[in-house]
């Protein structure tokens, strides 16, 4: 299937941290992505988990992030896949990653890379990663894509895991997108 399947699907929110996100061009629209994404994840049933990068010196999740209870794993290996208990956070038989964070050049750019060479097929909410500078977005997408990461968008996300407008949850889903 090439579309995203919600029930093979796990969402990972990679280091939307208080200290981080003011530098962050953009950073407002990939915040509230993130937040729609995990929305939708619990409406959809969907595991999601979040990763904090040296709390210590950049602060624990946004607040609104911290807010969804998610299962959350501190890190100081930029590639979250090579943190201790980072197999904990996996959900069993989702081999399906979903991908949104920052910075998307350091440790998004190198958990996808980490999770490709596990095996797990990534697809990374463009619309939802950041980074301090748009060049280094640009070129981690880019280079994330040319190692077989799928680039999705927000709505993509949403109306893929609903497959089809008579899902019992379609307006509420449909409503944290417009």
């Amino acid at each position: 299937m090439l579309t995203l399947d919600r029930s093979r699907c796990q969402l990972m929110v990679i280091d939307f941290q208080a200290r981080l996100m003011p530098a962050i061009a953009d950073g407002e629209t990939a915040v509230a992505n993130a937040l729609r994404l995990i929305r939708a994840a619990q409406l959809l049933e969907v595991p999601a988990c979040v990763t904090e990068q040296n709390p210590a010196g950049l602060g624990h999740s946004l607040p609104e992030i911290a807010a969804a209870g998610l299962p959350t794993l501190s890190k100081m290996h930029f590639d979250a896949s090579r943190a201790e208990g980072f197999a904990a956070l996996l959900a069993p038989g989702r081999d399906d990653i979903v991908v949104t964070g920052c910075e998307a050049h350091v440790c998004v750019l190198q958990t996808v890379l980490g999770l490709l060479d596990r095996g797990l097929r990534v697809h990374v909410v463009a619309d939802a990663i950041g980074s301090r500078r748009v060049q280094n977005r640009e070129a981690a997408l880019a280079r994330m894509a040319c190692r077989g990461a799928q680039i999705v968008t927000t709505e993509m996300v949403v109306f893929e895991w609903l497959e089809d407008a008579s899902h019992p949850r379609f307006r509420e889903a449909v409503a944290l997108i417009k």
